[in-house]
């Protein structure tokens, strides 16, 4: 035995695991659960919020200082518990290291730590263990590496001396000797953990629009607070009312229930996601997936079945044809007459010579072994071979492994030698004639996109080889049969559905080229023409690979776990909302850098679903476009029920406007703490209820969501129309009931009864316009009437109404408002805001569609500034 494969002494080993260190994967730094909790409350609309409190508390008014900060604190709880997530993505990791290894160590195997490895260990790998450590090959015998979770290559390569195996990836078949080059946080696997860890989360473009929207209301509150604070003063008002009223203004402007509504408008999108099969890791992520304008998809198990399948064979005889994927052994085989007898020879050959196959299990059929192997033993059975027996009577051949270099296999089985390998290397053992007539059926299924296998056999003849050389000589050969992890049946109609959605695909996948080129143009993502681009020949400037690859339909074959990362940076450079699938370990530096991380839930590793914003629980591509349009309802209720705060602001600031131009001439017709209850008490769950509108019809069909919130047409809505609606019938119950009540403009501002009967009057004709503004804001841009149906809508309405009715007519809740019971005349006032609300909304959108009617070029172009998603 030569030096190198030795190995170390125990007292070098000793002396390299205190100079290095163990073999483990450094910790990731953890933010502890008080400081998550704690960045719940200090965001720009907390902060809004706290500041509203605190101006409450000083102005003496504690109630509304204690209602403050209960939303605050409320909001904080529910956003901590639904989206905290410890970020374990990189500490995963350490699961993928086995617990204890084979070294070589005195010249002698040894069972060690997988922690005490050190570079220079000698590691003794067998079929099923997995790499400790990043090492040189030493020795392979027919040694098969399976590198999916660090490359994402679907298929296990063959290992030959010289080669490095990685730690994190296991020995599929055969033995293999390796040296240790580089341990815990020097290995590729703690590069990539480093990168996952690195990559820090983007704000997403919700989070960018609220906080927009978040600081241009405060602004405007404390602006106008601060006039309505000068104007009283100057008018002669003591200092403490002047201040009560302009924290009156602010609160008016300032939507305090607008936080937890969205945070429960982005729960309801989640549970409504998980119906899809889509898992919400982060709440955030339901609207972000709906503004997503570029799609970054795997390809096995994503876009494909992850089940090799058969689809075509040739013998001399004849072809065959399967038209049914997957291994389930019943699907009948497609043969040219004349030609069954030769490809059940062909498939009991392949059947015979493999190891793995398929087992029924829980009603499915699932794969044993080798999934190619297993997919010509399904191939058999369809062709009616009894592969049980057949492999019952395969315990006794002889088997020749696979080796690297011959890239085939043999067995003897009986009186036969049965071999299968690559056709250039199975190809001219056999007659040239054989080998000739194979040549054409070989470059068609190869043209497809297929892996192809050989198949030959011969006799033993008198006595039974003992060698590869002399069993695979003189071959017949029986046939070729072709391969694929075909594509899922939806895959082609959920691209189709991305593009009417204006939203680019693109394949990024660690698989052959020519096998990703041939899936991409069988589900529609590629044209025939389209580039296939290799992850070694990308441009090295992130600004030339995103000019490269921003384009629909384009393949990216061979990628490393770098080329993703770079590819998901580069394009959100260029503007693009990324969303990027992926389902093995070095996917998690980029699932984290795209704007929205998509992992596979069934065959995706911990450390992908770790990094990951969402868990696709059935792997299929066609949930991404599922949850797409269920983000882009998301983002469309954000809007509703924004559309519906502000109309109630409207409503709310308009007594003190009329107050302040009247120079305090017009009594104020809600106070404080009405224009609370207004908010939390009698809008919050029919806002709630618009967030959990359901999608609109079409919603595919327009441009992705991501848009200003506060657009023309929302404020156009809010400021324009429905608000001063509202104001102006509620201001208008408000003065019928001071005439009714004897009081005349230009009369001192009256008090008790008379003033709280006109407040209650106002306060009832605001929650009345606001039960029909909620079904005003289920559409922007045409009748509600016709769409699916808001089971939530009615009981959140009627709860408000209640809510309102015992606010005035239970006395002491009456008393703390300062409203009462409105009189006949005030009721009959405000039922008419209701009907003023609908009617100024349908006149709205006749209007409005009228012209889009008229102009459809002019409607088209306007796009760009009214959230089409949010139109329906």
């Amino acid at each position: 035995m030569d030096g190198a494969r030795r190995g170390l002494t125990s007292a070098q080993a000793a002396a390299r695991l205190r100079s290095d260190g163990p073999n483990a994967l450094p910790a990731p730094h953890r933010r502890s659960p008080l400081a998550t909790f704690a960045a719940q409350l200090v965001h720009a609309f907390a902060l809004l919020l706290w500041v509203a409190a605190g101006l409450a508390a000083l102005a003496g008014l504690p109630q509304l200082t204690v209602a403050i900060a209960v939303v605050v604190l409320v909001n904080a709880a529910f956003s901590f518990l639904q989206e905290a997530r410890a970020d374990r993505a990189a500490e995963r990791l350490r699961s993928l290291l086995p617990g204890s290894v084979s070294v070589r160590r005195d010249g002698q195997p040894r069972q060690v730590e997988a922690a005490d490895v050190v570079a220079g260990d000698v590691l003794l790998l067998e079929a099923g263990d997995r790499v400790p450590a990043d090492g040189d090959v030493l020795l392979a015998d027919a040694a098969l590496l399976d590198t999916s979770t660090l490359t994402g290559e679907s298929e296990p390569t063959t290992l030959d001396v010289t080669e490095r195996v990685y730690a994190g990836t296991f020995l599929v078949e055969g033995l293999t000797e390796a040296v240790v080059v580089a341990t815990g946080p020097r290995t590729r696997l703690a590069g990539i953990a480093s990168a996952t860890s690195a990559a820090g989360l983007h704000p997403t473009p919700l989070t960018r629009e609220l906080t927009r929207v978040v600081r241009g209301i405060g602004a405007i509150a404390v602006v106008a607070g601060g006039a309505f604070l000068l104007l009283t003063l100057l008018i002669g008002r003591p200092l403490p009312d002047a201040f009560v009223l302009a924290i009156g203004v602010t609160v008016a402007l300032v939507p305090e229930a607008l936080l937890p509504t969205v945070t429960l408008a982005l729960a309801w999108g989640a549970e409504r996601m998980a119906k899809r099969q889509v898992l919400v890791r982060s709440l955030e992520a339901v609207e972000t997936l709906g503004s997503t304008t570029f799609v970054c998809t795997d390809k096995t198990g994503t876009l494909t079945l992850n089940q090799m399948t058969v689809v075509a064979a040739w013998t001399p005889a004849g072809s065959a044809r399967v038209g049914t994927a997957g291994y389930a052994p019943t699907a009948p085989v497609d043969v040219d007459p004349g030609a069954h007898e030769a490809m059940v020879e062909l498939g009991r050959a392949a059947a015979r010579c493999s190891r793995g196959y398929v087992e029924q299990a829980d009603e499915r059929w699932v794969a044993h072994g080798d999934p190619m192997e297993a997919a010509l033993d399904t191939f058999a059975r369809r062709l009616g071979v009894d592969t049980p027996r057949v492999r019952v009577e395969s315990w006794a051949d002889v088997a020749f492994a696979f080796d690297p270099h011959r890239r085939r296999m043999s067995v003897v089985a009986g009186d036969q030698v049965l071999t299968k390998g690559a056709p250039d290397a199975l190809l001219p053992l056999c007659p040239a004639d054989e080998a000739a007539g194979a040549a054409a059926a070989l470059a068609r299924l190869s043209g497809q996109g297929l892996r192809v296998l050989a198949v030959a056999s011969r006799p033993t003849g008198t006595t039974a080889p003992t060698t590869t050389a002399a069993a695979e000589t003189g071959l017949h050969l029986l046939g070729l049969v072709g391969l694929e992890d075909p594509p899922r049946p939806e895959s082609a109609a959920a691209i189709a559905a991305c593009r009417s959605a204006g939203v680019q695909v693109a394949m990024i996948t660690g698989d052959h080229p020519v096998t990703a080129a041939a899936i991409a143009l069988e589900v529609g993502l590629r044209t025939p023409d389209g580039p296939v681009h290799l992850g070694a020949d990308l441009p090295a400037d992130d600004e030339a690979l995103g000019a490269l690859l921003d384009h629909d339909g384009v393949v990216v074959a061979r990628v490393a776990p770098e080329d993703k990362l770079r590819i998901a940076r580069a394009l959100r450079a260029r503007g693009h909302v990324v969303a990027m699938t992926g389902d093995g370990v070095n996917d998690g530096p980029a699932l984290r850098e795209a704007d929205i991380g998509v992992a596979m839930g069934a065959s995706g590793t911990d450390v992908a679903r770790e990094a990951a914003d969402l868990v696709l629980l059935d792997d299929r591509f066609s949930s991404v476009v599922a949850g797409i349009e269920l983000g882009r309802a998301t983002y469309a209720n954000v809007r509703r029920f924004l559309t519906y705060h502000l109309t109630d602001n409207v409503a709310e600031l308009a007594p003190f406007v009329l107050w302040g131009v009247t120079g305090g001439a017009f009594p104020l017709a809600l106070g404080v703490l009405q224009v609370l209850a207004l908010d939390i008490g009698t809008g919050t769950l029919s806002a709630t209820a618009l967030g959990a509108e359901p999608p609109a019809r079409g919603v595919l069909a327009e441009p992705p969501a991501a848009g200003r919130l506060l657009d023309r047409t929302v404020l156009r809505r809010a400021f324009g129309l429905l608000g001063p609606v509202e104001a102006v019938v509620s201001l208008t119950a408000f003065t019928v009931s001071l005439l009714a009540a004897g009081w005349r403009f230009g009369d001192p501002a009256p008090g008790g009864a008379v003033l709280a009967t006109a407040s209650g009057a106002a306060f009832l004709a605001v929650v009345l316009g606001q039960a029909a503004n909620a079904y005003a804001c289920r559409s922007e841009g045409r009748a509600a009437p016709g769409r699916a149906k808001n089971l939530l809508l009615v009981p959140a309405v009627a709860i408000g109404i209640a809510f309102c009715l015992v606010t005035i007519y239970v006395p002491p809740l009456a008393r703390q408002l300062g409203q009462a019971p409105p009189s006949p005349v005030g009721w009959a006032v405000a039922l008419g805001a209701p009907v003023a609300v609908l009617v100024a909304d349908a006149l709205d959108k006749a209007v409005h569609a009228r012209r889009a009617t008229r102009a459809p070029e002019a409607s088209s172009a306007m796009t760009t500034e009214v959230t089409p998603a949010a139109r329906g």
